[in-house]
Formats: structure tokens, C-alpha cells, sequence
């Protein structure tokens, strides 16, 4: 059972150092840094944080697979991944729907491309030579001069049914997004259906303190994106002994690692305080 936090995407990027760098000196097993459309790239984040830091692993969650051709993909993580053996985990995702339009990068089929980008991604990795004339994806011929001896694994950043089960198929591990309760997990996991080595990461809101309009907001939008009432949107809150408890939940639900995503302020501190409770 792992422990990671999210370096907030509404955080300015150059406190990102500051904030691995204090992240380290704790027990909290992964950093996950963010890629959404217009806030900051997944994969410079990813190099600066394991830059400054010697033990966490960094989390990429999550890269769409529409805006990264997969071998140029494999070479940046690829490299990230020899300058720092074991500490890199890949998130790869479908992208939102609306942000892909917003930038031209739209597919006929997202599905196919998920799965092929992640399919040579890996192989690549792995140090393989890849061809592939998919329905998204064409290789020739293409593979690593300087591939990983420590592969790292990439995971499927996704939460519809089909999805999952291709994440199941062909990734080393899932990435659900935020705001699922411990009781709704299992469904995910037989959806899956990865096996024993395949990882499973939830990321999950921690409010310790009162709700701001903001991280009300944010949760409201949440609902939107898992199509479920506000109210059904869960969050580690309450006491840091009630938060810790719902982390340990989602734990014995079968997540293997839980990254909390702090709202409000001092996001370092109730990351502290959530630490003493667990």
C-alpha cells in the first residue's frame, strides 16, 4: 500500500521544487505532478521534481495520448527513467474530450488509440523495435537507442467500463480520478481485471479544514466529470483520524496506491497532519 500526494495544478510550477524537496523528507511513497490543457506539461514536471529529490517516485498523471506521439513519448520517458532508475511512473490517458477538440487533436477512436499508443509505448521501453500500421497509431521500424534498464511502468489513466478493461489488458496498472468512494472501488476493480502485479492508483481529494468556495467548486465540476450528484463526491475530510480512515478504506477496497490531491491552503501541512493520523 502506497502513499502519494499531487502537486496541484492551480500551484504555481516553480514552487513545484520547494514542495518535492519537503515531500522527500517525509514518509510519502510518490509525488504525482498533473498534465491538463494549459496548466503545465506533465513530463518537464516529472524531470524537475525527480531532479531535486532522491527518494519519492514521480507519478505523470496523466499525459493524453492524443497530443503525444508514442515514440517521441517513449523517449522522453525513457530517458527520464535512466537518469533515474525506479522513480518514474507514466500515466497515459484518453485526454478530455473538449480540451482535444480545443486543440485539434480529436480521434475517430479514442479507444484504438489508447491502446496502441500504450501497446508500443511499452514495447519501446522495454527496448523493443517497433512497427505498427494501427488504426491511430503507425510506427516503422522505431526503437531506443538508450532504453531503460529499469522499465517504468505505464498506467491507463481512464474510468469508463471499456476503458477499463483495456486498461486491464494492456497497462501495468489504472489510474481512477478523484472522487471515488472506498464502497464504489470494487466494481472498478473486477472491471479491470489486471491480475495481482497490475497497480491500481486513486487519486483522492484531503480537506482538512473548513470548505472554501473554491474547493467547493472544484468538487461540484468533479460531480460533472464522474456524472454523479455533488454529494456523491467523496473526500478524505472531517478529522485527520476520519481522513485517515477514508484513505485506509480505499486501501482495503483494493486501491494500491492512494494519491491525496490537498484543497485549500497549506496543502504541505495537511499532508503533515495526515501522515501523524495514518
Amino acid at each position: 500500500m502506497r502513499l502519494g500526494v499531487m502537486y496541484d495544478r492551480d500551484l504555481p510550477p516553480e514552487q513545484l521544487v520547494p514542495f518535492a524537496r519537503a515531500l522527500d523528507e517525509t514518509s510519502v511513497d510518490d509525488l504525482w505532478v498533473v498534465e491538463d490543457l494549459g496548466w503545465t506539461g506533465g513530463v518537464s514536471a516529472a524531470a524537475t521534481a525527480l531532479a531535486v529529490t532522491s527518494r519519492l517516485r514521480v507519478g505523470i498523471g496523466i499525459t493524453p495520448a492524443p497530443l503525444r506521439n508514442p515514440a517521441l513519448l517513449a523517449m522522453e520517458l525513457g530517458n527520464l527513467a535512466r537518469l533515474h532508475p525506479g522513480r518514474l511512473a507514466a500515466g497515459i490517458g484518453h485526454g478530455v474530450g473538449d480540451w482535444m477538440r480545443q486543440v485539434g487533436a480529436a480521434v475517430p477512436s479514442p479507444l484504438s488509440l489508447l491502446e496502441e499508443t500504450i501497446t508500443s509505448v511499452r514495447a519501446l521501453l522495454r527496448g523493443e523495435t517497433v512497427t505498427l500500421a494501427g488504426k491511430e497509431v503507425r510506427l516503422d521500424g522505431v526503437s531506443l537507442v538508450h532504453p531503460p534498464v529499469v522499465v517504468p511502468p505505464v498506467l491507463a489513466g481512464v474510468k469508463g467500463p471499456r476503458s477499463l478493461a483495456l486498461s486491464g489488458r494492456v497497462a501495468d496498472g489504472t489510474i481512477l480520478p478523484e472522487g471515488i468512494a472506498p464502497a464504489d472501488l470494487p466494481p472498478y476493480v473486477s472491471r479491470i481485471d489486471g491480475g495481482a502485479d497490475h497497480e491500481l492508483v486513486v487519486f483522492a481529494y484531503l480537506r482538512l479544514g473548513a470548505t472554501t468556495a473554491d474547493s467547493q467548486a472544484l468538487v461540484e465540476g468533479q460531480a460533472g466529470f464522474l456524472g454523479v450528484e455533488p454529494s456523491e463526491v467523496a473526500v478524505a475530510e472531517g478529522t485527520p483520524e476520519q481522513a485517515a480512515a477514508h484513505v485506509k478504506e480505499l486501501w482495503a477496497a483494493g486501491a494500491t496506491t492512494v494519491a491525496i490531491r490537498p484543497l485549500g491552503p497549506d496543502p504541505l501541512g495537511q499532508v503533515r497532519t495526515l501522515l501523524s493520523a495514518l
